[in-house]
């Protein structure tokens, strides 16, 4: 009786031992999601693609690209135009699909001009996502990025509350680039509509330079004494507004809401010379990025990039939220 149960107690043992491996191996060819499916091969490269490269803004960006590639055990390079220049950055995008690339992930200079490239890498078979700056003609798979019209009525209401609802502002933007024309559209139909009592007087291009953006703001208060505020749509033009207005030494404060959350922006909110600003889901931008280029490498989507039809195979486009920046927890925005 003994070896009967012994023999059944071994069955048993040996037919679970095998329907857990089967289970196993099941997920394994089964499931496209498993974790051992999400890592990449031998040599997969992708590349982030910038304007402005050298500037402190990208950091999280990268970042966020960095940490993906960790998760998917894929290696990343990091290349751009070094200037606010289109040409340059169509250079740099032309050579980068030269090296067939596993996936592009760019932040567009010009929407019109580098739609024509970008489709060129397309068409080489290279999945190509934006990231920050959109170009809605191109093929590209996805934009991942701010709500840029939102993002301005976000500066606009803030402007709103600490100017007490009337007076006249400003904006300081980068002509041609679409993401900052959705945010000066997004913050002139807010104070429109909202706001009867304050006035946009005059919206100035600072070419994404803090001198600029000094000479543009000193240049608005001579015209305009009595202005209340500057909204600053680019990352480095809050200093320079900030600084212009410093100098001129107003008996009243004027209330610059700035853009992003690079230190030195950082640093004028703690000292109370910016007032505000809207801080970007940067990280988010890299990171996503990275894990969308990786699945339509891989023919992970559903459905997948070869498949016929109209349905995108990725979300044609991701918010990635704002959050808005003051000195009450300007703190928890440094770099750690």
């Amino acid at each position: 009786m003994k070896k009967i149960i012994l023999l059944y107690v071994l069955l048993i043992g040996a037919f679970l031992v095998y329907a857990v491996q089967h289970y196993q191996t099941g997920a394994n060819e089964e499931d496209p999601f498993h974790s051992e499916r999400l890592r990449g091969e031998l040599g997969e490269n992708y590349v982030m693609v910038t304007f402005l490269s050298g500037i402190e803004y990208w950091k999280s960006c990268l970042k966020g690209f960095e940490d993906a590639a960790e998760t998917l055990n894929v290696s990343i390079e990091y290349r751009g135009a070094t200037r606010y220049d289109t040409r340059e950055q169509i250079t740099v995008l032309e050579q980068i699909i030269a090296k067939k690339p596993a996936g592009i992930a760019i932040s567009a200079i010009d929407p019109a001009s580098l739609a024509g490239t970008i489709d060129k890498a397309v068409d080489a078979g290279i999945p190509v996502v934006l990231f920050d700056s959109d170009a809605p003609g191109s093929r590209a798979y996805s934009f991942l990025g701010t709500d840029n019209y939102e993002a301005g009525a976000a500066a606009a209401r803030k402007m709103g509350q600490l100017v007490g609802g009337k007076g006249k502002v400003a904006v300081i933007t980068l002509y041609s680039q679409q993401n900052h024309e959705e945010r000066t559209r997004g913050f002139q139909e807010t104070i429109d509509r909202a706001y009867p009592d304050m006035q946009v007087v005059a919206v100035e291009d600072d070419k994404g330079d803090a001198m600029v953006a000094k000479d543009l703001t000193r240049s608005l208060l001579e015209k305009e004494p009595d202005l209340a505020g500057v909204f600053v749509t680019e990352a480095v033009g809050g200093a320079g507004a900030a600084e212009a207005a410093k100098e001129l030494g107003r008996t009243e404060q004027l209330h610059v809401v700035a853009f992003d959350t690079n230190k030195d922006t950082l640093d004028r909110i703690k000292e109370g010379n910016i007032s505000a600003s809207i801080a970007q889901g940067t990280w988010n931008m890299g990171y996503w990025s990275l894990q969308y280029l990786f699945h339509l490498h891989h023919d992970l989507t559903i459905p997948s990039p070869a498949a016929s039809g109209v349905v995108s195979p990725v979300p044609v486009e991701v918010d990635t939220g704002i959050s808005i920046v003051t000195p009450e927890n300007v703190d928890d925005y440094y770099a750690k």
